[in-house]
């Protein structure tokens, strides 16, 4: 069993930046692939990035790329997601998720899920 808490969600103006934290409570975090998903109101739950067990690989939905970066420290257990120049279409409870593979596809998502942490996006 896996226990993930996100941190870091607040409300930002358009442009602006914001970093989201997740610490997983596992002591074999370095072999779990970590995602960040996102769900706005109204719609269904989607990928933003991923990053497998040692960081050597990242992956970004196409509305994130080069805006967002996903980086681990496993030392800590944490992963994050660095959010750049944000748009009010980011908008969304963003979760993290933990699996012991790559689950980009909403047809298999990820084992572990977060709470969720809130990212609201103003004009």
């Amino acid at each position: 069993q896996v226990q993930l808490v996100e941190s870091g969600g607040g409300v930002v103006q358009a442009g602006g930046s914001l970093r989201l934290s997740c610490t997983a409570s596992t002591r074999t975090f370095s072999i779990y692939v970590m995602h960040w998903f996102r769900q706005a109101p109204g719609k269904e739950r989607e990928f933003v990035a991923a990053i497998t067990w040692r960081g050597g690989n990242t992956f970004y939905a196409d509305s994130v790329k080069g805006r967002f970066t996903i980086s681990r420290d496993s030392a800590k257990n944490t992963v994050y997601l660095q959010m750049n120049n944000l748009e009010p279409e980011d908008t969304a409870v963003y979760y993290c998720a933990a699996d012991r593979l790559l689950a980009t596809d909403t047809a298999r998502l990820p084992t572990y899920w977060g709470q969720g942490t809130q990212v609201t996006v103003s004009v």
